[in-house]
């Protein structure tokens, strides 16, 4: 891991983002887009966001994962903020999606959001679920049903939230 970084997103990474959030939409098993994004698409989705990070192996200049963070809403409650990771799956179990989160964390203080929270951590999403309990996140609860799968069947989502 020593020879992997995150860092800011830049123009030349956006192709590669968007292979692997992609990736990750067409499993169906963790987020809630059902379409995948054109690289046009990705572009603008990634700079409409607060901060995007990509982790990055230093020796191939191989992008292995990425984030976006953003407002979980607005107003009053704009201090608050949500967050998204994607790893490449042929590169999961390296512990990048910790590197990720861990500086998701700290770019979120940076930000000016005091909390950050995850809206729908799907409950089997078992890898994910103990990374962010291992790191501070609080389980608020559960909605039952609350995810739909890529097969049709629905799983309780968990809420999260960590101080920042």
């Amino acid at each position: 891991m020593k020879n992997i970084i995150v860092r800011d997103y830049r123009e030349d990474d956006v192709k590669r983002m968007t292979e692997i959030w992609n990736e990750v939409v067409e499993e169906g098993t963790a987020f809630p887009q059902e379409e995948k994004l054109s690289e046009e698409d990705g572009r603008k989705f990634f700079m409409a966001q607060t901060k995007c990070a990509v982790a990055e192996d230093r020796d191939t200049g191989e992008i292995l994962g990425m984030y976006i963070l953003h407002p979980n809403n607005v107003g009053r409650c704009g201090h608050l903020c949500n967050a998204s990771y994607a790893v490449d799956s042929r590169k999961r179990g390296l512990h990048i999606g910790e590197m990720l989160v861990k500086h998701c964390i700290s770019s979120a203080s940076e930000c000016g959001f005091k909390v950050l929270q995850f809206n729908a951590v799907v409950a089997g999403n078992i890898h994910a679920r103990h990374l962010y309990e291992r790191l501070g996140f609080n389980l608020l609860g559960t909605v039952p049903g609350g995810f739909r799968m890529k097969d049709g069947h629905y799983e309780d989502i968990c809420l999260y939230y960590i101080e920042v």
